[in-house]
């Protein structure tokens, strides 16, 4: 409510963190708050020790839940606001939900993530205004983007409709040593983070850039482990120029 351009959400909540319904009202208000500019990620959830942690249910299946949530969200948002929304599935069942919380314009983007092989791009093809996967090396990308391409050809949907994007946590600075020193205070793998994140000086994150949008990625999300580290974000905005 607070600005005006900055689009909002998750990437990517895990469907074991609240249920459809709830989730559907919750998201739908804060498109409404912000002008239309909410967006939703949903993924099947794969982080045991978070779960555990906070005492919430982790079950072993849950793209199962995904794909009934996908299915009951997407209904409750197409669905009028004088009609109502039921649904019955293996997981959830929803009767005669009112269809008042709607999004401002035709729909809220749902952004599906995930690196399953089968299931996660089926999904995408069928329900996904973009396909998001991350953290693993080019060719990683390259062989995701591609079984993403190919459900949405096999699901009748043309591949050049479902954005695809890719997630990174970025370690960058001035020089080299700069950005190693960064990867070093965050605990993270030096090594790693050059095959798999945006690692090294503003010239060299801009060529990683570069190649994750020639494998097909509209959109890059950074992952800044330290939200008080302002001074990263000048040399991201350099890189991102260098990129251009």
């Amino acid at each position: 409510m607070a600005t005006e351009h900055v689009r909002l959400g998750t990437l990517v909540t895990p469907v074991t963190f609240r249920q459809p319904g709830v989730l559907a009202v919750q998201v739908a208000n804060v498109d409404a708050m912000s002008g239309g500019r909410a967006e939703l990620g949903l993924g099947a959830g794969w982080n045991a020790p978070e779960h555990e942690a906070y005492g919430i249910p982790f079950p072993a299946k849950r793209f199962g839940l995904l794909e009934e949530q996908l299915a009951i969200m997407t209904g409750l948002w197409r669905t009028p606001a004088d009609e109502t929304f039921s649904f019955e599935g293996e997981h959830y069942r929803l009767d005669r939900a009112p269809g008042a919380q709607r999004p401002v314009g035709t729909g809220i983007p749902l952004i599906v993530g995930g690196g399953g092989p089968k299931r996660t791009p089926a999904l995408a093809a069928q329900y996904a205004s973009e396909f998001n996967t991350g953290f693993v090396t080019d060719e990683v990308f390259a062989e995701r983007f591609a079984r993403v391409r190919d459900a949405a050809d096999a699901a009748g949907r043309d591949p050049e409709s479902l954005p695809l994007s890719a997630a990174v946590t970025a370690t960058i600075g001035a020089t080299a040593a700069d950005a190693d020193a960064r990867a070093h205070r965050l605990r993270l793998d030096v090594a790693t983070q050059r095959t798999h994140g945006l690692h090294g000086t503003p010239a060299d994150v801009a060529e990683r850039l570069a190649r994750l949008r020639d494998l097909g990625a509209s959109r890059v999300y950074l992952q800044l482990l330290d939200v008080a580290d302002l001074d990263q974000l000048d040399l991201l905005l350099e890189a991102v120029r260098l990129a251009a």
